[in-house]
């Protein structure tokens, strides 16, 4: 039983938040930590292959295999910001979060979310300049610029990311301390204040709807045209590789952006959803994938299946 007194607490900000985990699932925690952290286990051992390969050979130190690097890297941060508390929480009842830590958390997640869905536009913009203007790519993007393109991911996840901080340490709390959640994110922290939190409200929807709704029309877009000139190659093998590579993309790029828009608008307009499918949805969207990203952009592509191979086979 989670005990509900919080030691040192003021009527301001609690010195502590209570994170209750799954709403409706506490007796099944113990069961459901199993396959989160099997996932997470796939992720750590995926996005580390995939960037020791990369970093080992040089030949692979080319634009696609280096934006690669930059998404396993978000990867992994990305679901070690909220899988080692989770894990933590259900099997060793730890449901104690002190307020910095929860707001540290709430900065990292949505930080490293932002980052990873600007290096997801900058890998469609990669492939519509080699599929589109080939003969152009090595002077489009070369090592200077990928540097800028990571270097401006992060900045603008930083800038747009920031104000969070400040909209909750704006807020009053009352001695309200207890988030049914797994992890702590900006909506789920602003509900608990006693006083408005309409530009809470009105800041999270500008920055879903302006920054990551851009960077998915804009990923659309890429595909798009890429898809166009994938339709007029001659090769219908050539067609239907490329249709397949593409494919694979969208379906990795719906699963990271679908449940993310659902736990956004869910904590603004769906309080017909059920609590538990919410919390499991907003975990799933930073673990499903890191796990599959490895095996979509990596091992799906030759150059790293032969490198992965060829290691493998050394150790033998």
């Amino acid at each position: 039983m989670v005990s509900a007194s919080v030691p040192n607490d003021t009527s301001f900000h609690p010195s502590t938040f209570i994170l209750l985990g799954i709403p409706g699932m506490r007796d099944q925690h113990i069961w459901a930590a199993i396959p989160f952290c099997s996932m997470y286990i796939l992720a750590l051992v995926g996005n580390g292959t995939i960037l020791y390969i990369i970093v080992k050979e040089r030949t692979l130190h080319e634009p696609m295999y280096l934006f690669l690097c930059l998404l396993s890297i978000t990867d992994l941060v990305l679901c070690s910001t909220t899988l080692p508390k989770m894990l933590t929480l259900f099997w060793l009842k730890s449901h104690r979060i002190s307020y910095q830590g929860c707001l540290t958390q709430m900065f990292f997640v949505h930080t490293i979310f932002a980052t990873e869905s600007a290096v997801l536009l900058a890998m469609a913009f990669d492939r519509y300049v080699a599929i589109c203007r080939p003969l152009h790519y090595a002077s489009i993007l070369n090592a200077m610029v990928i540097g800028k393109i990571g270097l401006a991911c992060v900045v603008r996840a930083l800038l747009f990311v920031f104000p969070f901080v400040i909209l909750i340490e704006r807020l009053p709390f009352c001695g309200h301390h207890i988030i049914p959640h797994t992890y702590c994110e900006h909506m789920g922290i602003a509900k608990l204040a006693c006083a408005s939190i309409r530009p809470n409200t009105i800041y999270g929807l500008a920055v879903a709807l302006s920054v990551t709704g851009m960077d998915v029309v804009l990923i659309a877009t890429s595909y798009g045209l890429i898809l166009r000139a994938v339709l007029r190659l001659p090769s219908k093998d050539a067609q239907f590789r490329a249709f397949s590579t593409c494919g694979a993309h969208m379906c990795v790029i719906l699963v990271f952006y679908v449940p993310a828009f659902f736990s956004f608008f869910t904590h603004r307009f769906g309080q017909q959803v059920p609590p538990h499918a919410h919390i499991v949805l907003a975990n799933l969207y930073l673990l499903v994938p890191p796990v599959l990203n490895p095996l979509v952009y990596g091992i799906n592509t030759k150059q790293i299946r032969l490198r992965i191979f060829d290691f493998f086979m050394r150790r033998r």
